[in-house]
């Protein structure tokens, strides 16, 4: 690896989230294509290209700025899970388990942004 990002547990895990994300929201109906599906997969994959983006030769209180567009793009994420569900394209099951790793990765997320001077 040779960017200092691809080190980071954050990046990795919201690369497998983004991944995870964008194969759940191919179950979605084709009407929500340029609607929910879009929102949800830009959303996830924000979370890890805010982590990068800011890891990139920024400030430290910069890469705080950016952490946080990734929490801000983690609960949007988490939103469209929701409304997912409500609209039944998703069952609890996979609501559940993508909710519950979002609220990890967001655990972690902020656990770093703490630590970063």
């Amino acid at each position: 690896m040779k960017f200092k990002f691809e080190q980071l547990i954050i990046w990795q895990k919201a690369m497998d989230f983004g991944e995870s994300i964008n194969t759940l929201s191919l179950t979605f109906p084709k009407k929500e294509i340029f609607n929910l599906t879009s929102q949800i997969c830009r959303a996830a994959d924000s979370i890890a290209l805010n982590i990068s983006e800011g890891s990139t030769g920024q400030t430290n209180p910069e890469f705080k700025k950016f952490l946080g567009y990734s929490i801000r793009s983690l609960a949007e994420t988490v939103t469209c899970l929701h409304k997912a569900i409500r609209r039944k394209y998703i069952s609890q099951a996979e609501f559940e388990e993508h909710y519950e790793f979002a609220f990890n990765l967001m655990n972690m997320i902020v656990a770093f942004r703490k630590k970063v001077d």
